[in-house]
């Protein structure tokens, strides 16, 4: 049944999830980007792991986004002597998105259960976008790996992506435009 001008209210606030092993987060955080601007939507896109530049679909993202695009993470946590200026990289990344938040239709932060799993942001400080979302009635997307229980509770909307066959596995790189 299509969607009809009045049931738009009602659309309105979803919290949507992208987990899993499987490949395909960043990619669904993409195309959910394309999709709100292909409606008009107003878009921030926000990475918490990934440096400016790490991955192929930045540069399109920041011509599409300008400012509200932000890859402000320091990379994947391999060191614990790094969890500070991981820790430090996120809040900022935090404070870029409570600030676009009234500005935007829909905000998409990438990469923020890997910071959340990590310990690299709170619970609680996840919590508290999400309210906040809610409050002023904003679409918010999370991706990462280990979506937690309470968060899938919370979420309007959960996709797990599964890993069937990668080719990582049997010894081949990482490639460009694969998987960055």
């Amino acid at each position: 049944m299509p969607l009809l001008q009045g049931d738009l209210a009602r659309s309105l606030e979803v919290i949507l999830v992208y987990t899993g092993n499987g490949k395909g987060k960043t990619c669904a955080c993409v195309g959910q980007a394309v999709r709100a601007l292909g409606r008009d939507m107003a878009v921030a896109f926000g990475q918490f792991m990934k440096r400016d530049g790490q991955a192929g679909e930045q540069r399109l993202l920041a011509q599409w986004l300008g400012p509200r695009f932000l890859a402000g993470g320091a990379g994947f946590l391999r060191r614990e002597e790094e969890r500070p200026a991981h820790r430090a990289a996120a809040l900022r990344v935090l404070a870029w998105a409570r600030a676009q938040l009234p500005e935007v239709q829909m905000l998409i932060l990438d990469e923020t259960l890997y910071a959340l799993h990590a310990g690299i942001l709170t619970r609680e400080e996840v919590e508290a976008l999400m309210d906040s979302a809610r409050a002023v009635r904003r679409h918010l997307v999370l991706s990462g790996r280990n979506a937690p229980d309470w968060l899938v509770r919370e979420a309007d909307l959960v996709t797990e992506m599964g890993e069937s066959k990668h080719p990582w596995r049997s010894g081949v790189t990482a490639a460009p435009g694969i998987e960055f």
